[in-house]
């Protein structure tokens, strides 16, 4: 749309006067006042056929029946209007719709800042500061309402058969729970489809993990239309395996040895831990599975005696950590560790860490949400060098994949 023209311009300067900003203002706010009613009016004219001037022509038993009082948000401040009426109730206003009563673009705003983790008080500000209107905390929350469906809709979408990698993680928050305040956790499902493009597949919040809780959540991605997973990347989720087993039960199950690593230095003394980390490198990038349990019995004969937990974990969970040496290097970048769920996780963290605790399950579910819609617009690309992943996967398991390519 082109700006007025100049002379037109010059001749509003000349007619109102204006002697400062503020004046300018005004004027602009009640120049968008007399266009909306005006717009208004002309759709009252063509719901009824006839304008107000034309009204001994009319076709129609509908007419006018007086206004109503509305005061509507504009990025010009409050602005009261008057909507037509008609007596049939028929009149349905496209500018300014019924129960709607923002035209200016704050309502977008404010869930915007509200998915950037700003909290009620700097939204307050921030929108009172560009439009003059005050929004409290109780407004705040009616506006993020309106996504609660968008919520739903997305949590119950449709996904892809095929995912060869799904990671799986929780991060904990703080939720008011009637009186109490309690711990939660948010767990995050992320996969990664065929074509090499990462996805959030969904967000639960629960109190306790467990088989049963999992197995509900590995259901729901069947019924949304998951058939196959090659590889599940968790990290020491109670129950996970037992639910992966019975609903996915020729998927592989990988637990981030990064995580593992951390857990066995946690045991180290600091002044031993470069030596023992470099001993223990042998271990995690060996070239088999059989190579890697001798390095491990090795590395366990020097350092046992004195760190016999470093070596505790390894040993008690190898059936979910060995899986990894099956796999090429190309694969290997990818399960090797769980980061690349926790990136998301560090979003959420930077949006929510203005909220010591939550009201409810449903607050943490919005900011969540939001967060992720901001994530997944900048997955662009696909996994970096995943025609070679593929290519690898293809020998691997050509008999699961070939149906889905």
């Amino acid at each position: 749309m082109g700006t007025l023209p100049k002379d037109v311009i010059q001749e509003i300067i000349r007619d109102q006067n204006f002697k400062n900003p503020a004046d300018v203002y005004s004027f602009l706010k009640e120049s968008f006042k007399d266009v909306l009613q005006e717009l208004l009016e002309g759709e009252m004219d063509a719901t009824l056929g006839y304008s107000r001037d034309e009204a001994s022509s009319k076709t129609t038993d509908n007419s006018r029946n007086g206004y109503t009082k509305k005061t509507v948000r504009s990025e010009l401040g409050p602005v009261e209007l008057s909507i037509p009426r008609d007596r049939k109730g028929e009149f349905e206003p496209k500018i300014v719709p019924k129960f709607k009563r923002d035209v200016s673009g704050i309502e977008e705003k404010v869930i915007s800042l509200y998915a950037r983790g700003l909290s009620t008080r700097d939204i307050h500000d921030q929108i009172k500061d560009l439009y003059g209107v005050e929004i409290s905390a109780e407004m705040v929350s009616k506006i993020t309402d309106h996504i609660v469906p968008e919520i739903k809709e997305w949590q119950n979408r449709p996904l892809e058969k095929m995912y060869p990698f799904i990671f799986m993680d929780a991060i904990h928050y703080k939720i008011r729970d009637d009186a109490c305040v309690v711990t939660k956790a948010a767990y995050v499902v992320m996969g990664i489809n065929i074509e090499g493009n990462k996805d959030i597949l969904g967000i639960w919040i629960g109190e306790n993990e467990s088989s049963k809780f999992w197995l509900g959540v590995l259901n729901e991605l069947k019924n949304r239309g998951i058939e196959d997973v090659l590889l599940f990347c968790v990290d020491g989720l109670t129950g996970i395996k037992e639910a992966i087993n019975a609903t996915f039960p020729k998927s592989e199950i990988q637990r981030c040895i990064i995580h593992q690593l951390r857990n066995s230095f946690k045991f180290v003394s600091y002044k031993d831990l470069k030596a023992f980390s470099k001993d223990f490198k042998s271990v995690y990038s060996a070239p088999s599975e059989e190579a890697a349990m001798d390095n491990l019995i090795e590395v366990k004969n020097r350092w046992g005696k004195q760190y016999p937990y470093a070596f505790k974990s390894w040993e008690n969970n190898w059936e979910v950590l060995s899986p990894f040496y099956k796999y090429p290097n190309e694969v290997r970048r990818i399960v090797y560790t769980t980061n690349i769920i926790e990136g998301v996780n560090r979003q959420f963290r930077k949006v929510t860490k203005t909220k010591s605790v939550f009201p409810s399950d449903a607050s943490l579910e919005k900011m969540l949400y939001l967060a992720t819609r901001n994530v997944i617009k900048k997955w662009t690309q696909r996994y970096r060098n995943w025609d070679q992943v593929l290519s690898q996967l293809m020998i691997m398991y050509e008999d699961r994949l070939l149906k889905y390519i």
